[in-house]
């Protein structure tokens, strides 16, 4: 998600993207381990938007 498009989120909306994100990071650790998840880039992806979000609340 693009840093444009979180900053015209709420600060509600963004706490529930960045559970979502969180949920959906150990998600796909848990598959990764089990060999199921073969996308290391998207793990590295999500980690960048979970940054993205704590900046904004930081800043807010």
């Amino acid at each position: 998600m693009k840093f444009a498009e979180l900053k015209q989120k709420s600060k509600d909306e963004l706490n529930a993207t960045l559970a979502e994100d969180r949920t959906r990071i150990d998600d796909l650790r848990f598959a990764l381990s089990q060999g199921k998840q073969k996308n290391v880039k998207e793990i590295a992806g999500i980690k960048k938007d979970i940054a993205r979000i704590m900046t904004l609340l930081k800043n807010d």
